[in-house]
């Protein structure tokens, strides 16, 4: 059975973007891109909020000027993608097809008849996944910046018990860690 991973990069005070939307400082280096490329690697499909979806869209067509930059270009592009959206009229991507609302059954199914990893991006949509327990894996890369507010990564009221499974620590001071739920 597949895992079903959320992943982000987020601020040490837990925000995935700060209060004006911006997410700047979260921006990879070499390093941490290509750490990143080696945890979508597995993943054979995307569950994605609107917001999400169209902020991950242009890596269908854009030209990275960098080799990892590229590589995370072709796994984006191979691994199938949901997103889903009320208000969304179709999909601007290939392998791409919309849902209107989460269902974690249906979520579940596609873990039991899955044979690569299924990625949860968005941290709406994963709090939704969170909260009804179909969330296999949290794995965070936390920045050493504080944003002081904005959007959390992880979701109010919803308790989780976690084993850390993994971690690192990258030169720029980002510290990635990787949990088990239980």
């Amino acid at each position: 059975m597949a895992r079903l991973i959320y992943s982000a990069i987020a601020s040490l005070d837990g925000y995935i973007a700060d209060d004006e939307g911006k997410f700047d400082w979260a921006e990879p280096d070499e390093e941490i891109h290509r750490f990143v490329n080696d945890l979508e690697r597995p993943v054979g499909t995307y569950l994605y909020g609107r917001r999400m979806y169209e902020m991950m869209a242009p890596w269908e067509t854009m030209a990275p000027d960098t080799a990892y930059a590229r590589e995370f270009a072709q796994l984006w592009r191979a691994a199938d993608k949901i997103v889903y959206s009320s208000t969304l009229e179709g999909a601007s991507t290939a392998r791409t097809r919309i849902e209107r609302s989460f269902d974690a059954v249906a979520v579940s199914q596609l873990k039991a008849a899955a044979t690569r990893d299924i990625s949860v991006g968005g941290a709406h949509l994963a709090g939704q996944a969170i909260a009804s327990g179909v969330v296999d894996e949290i794995q965070l890369l936390l920045t050493p910046v504080v944003v002081g507010g904005g959007t959390r990564a992880l979701p109010d009221g919803v308790h989780v018990a976690l084993a850390l499974i993994d971690e690192r620590r990258f030169a720029d001071g980002t510290v990635f860690v990787r949990y088990e739920t239980r």
